[in-house]
């Protein structure tokens, strides 16, 4: 089977001086290679073509046989890395906390391994008997959730 961290070191060194970054790589039993990146910007077809032929040529095929697919992390897919939450700060996403349950919000911040999604919540206002939408913070860390991800709107 091929060595996952030699691969990561060839996708690394052609993302260098990009502003790319590595979002996954997967490797079957049967050397079924899968390499997904991403930028802030979205991903173009001819840097994934570009990124495949680098591999490609870094890798004896006479040693071992394989198959490679390039792509980018796909839009609506949970996040997998810190950099894509920074990428949807003031998007929209969902959260699915370690209990269980769902959080739609805009994500305000990420530091670190912590981001806060503010939510609109009914409360009511002290001295009012009608409660009223009001934004509420919620914190989360990225190794103690579900997932999150970005909600695609067609507004």
């Amino acid at each position: 089977m091929i060595d996952r961290n030699v691969v990561k070191n060839l996708v690394e060194e052609w993302l260098e001086g990009t502003e790319y970054f590595l979002v996954d790589i997967q490797i079957s039993p049967d050397n079924r290679i899968v390499v997904e990146i991403d930028h802030a910007d979205g991903v173009w077809i001819d840097d994934c073509v570009e990124l495949s032929k680098y591999i490609e040529d870094h890798l004896d095929r006479d040693k071992e046989d394989f198959e490679l697919e390039v792509g980018s992390a796909g839009l609506g897919q949970p996040f997998k890395v810190a950099q894509q939450y920074k990428n949807f700060v003031g998007k929209e996403v969902e959260v699915l906390d370690a209990e269980g349950h769902k959080t739609r919000g805009i994500l305000k911040e990420v530091d670190g391994n912590r981001f806060v999604v503010t939510t609109k919540e009914k409360q009511t206002p002290e001295g009012k008997k009608r409660p009223v939408l009001t934004d509420v913070d919620k914190a989360f860390e990225m190794d103690k959730v579900k997932y999150t991800k970005y909600l695609i709107s067609f507004k």
